[in-house]
């Protein structure tokens, strides 16, 4: 999963968006971003972070001054590690994949903050929020907690599997379905269409809300 691999495998998959949401960090981002330059594919700068209830956010965020202010946030509230040999090299990499150095962050982890206090900071960075997964059995909103808050200003759920959406189609948020994929052969397995006049951040919102005549369909 190399920012040239996932660019290619992306654009061999017909998508026009992609969303780069690594573990409570951003550090590869912009590799990806710059790798992608001369490619017809936009890159969504984004983090799942996991909350103290070991719930999954969506992070997406504009800019780059909002997503590396969310990452500080986050590191300041995450653990460190010095067990690369359990966990793995977490490899910080350039836009020709070559590796630049090694993220000392329990990246696995969870960050000492509520899924209240993810949900404000990512908008008050004028970010978008998503919870993750909701129809899996582990780290999704409802497997986590049983319910989703009342008044949580989640932007969209989004689920795994298409199937599941009648489960959750009763729900104030609107329902998008991504491929979460980890490893390249998952890349674009679930997509969501969203329907707007271009392809930006603004459009991406505008159409997550059905405002103006955009929608999403998935």
């Amino acid at each position: 999963m190399t920012p040239k691999n996932i660019v290619i495998e992306s654009e061999k998959r017909g998508l026009n968006i992609i969303g780069i949401c690594d573990h409570n960090s951003c550090e590869n981002v912009i590799s990806v971003k710059k790798s992608a330059q001369n490619m017809n594919l936009n890159i969504i700068s984004g983090i799942e972070i996991t909350s103290k209830e070991e719930v999954h956010l969506l992070a997406l965020f504009d800019n780059e001054k909002s997503l590396y202010s969310m990452q500080q946030i986050i590191y300041d509230n995450l653990a460190d590690t010095e067990e690369e040999k359990i966990f793995g090299d977490q490899v910080i990499v350039n836009e020709n994949d070559e590796v630049l150095g090694f993220n000392k962050k329990l990246l696995i982890g969870a960050v000492e903050l509520s899924i209240e206090s993810i949900v404000n900071s990512v908008h008050e960075l004028g970010g978008i929020v998503i919870a993750s997964h909701v129809d899996r059995e582990r780290f999704g909103i409802i497997s986590q907690l049983g319910f989703i808050p009342e008044g949580l200003a989640l932007d969209a759920l989004e689920i795994s599997n298409k199937n599941q959406i009648q489960n959750f189609s009763d729900r104030s948020f609107p329902i998008v379905t991504f491929s979460d994929a980890h490893w390249l052969k998952d890349i674009g397995r679930n997509y969501t269409n969203f329907f707007m006049e271009r392809l930006t951040f603004d459009e991406i919102r505008k159409s997550l809300r059905g405002e103006e005549g955009r929608k999403i369909e998935i």
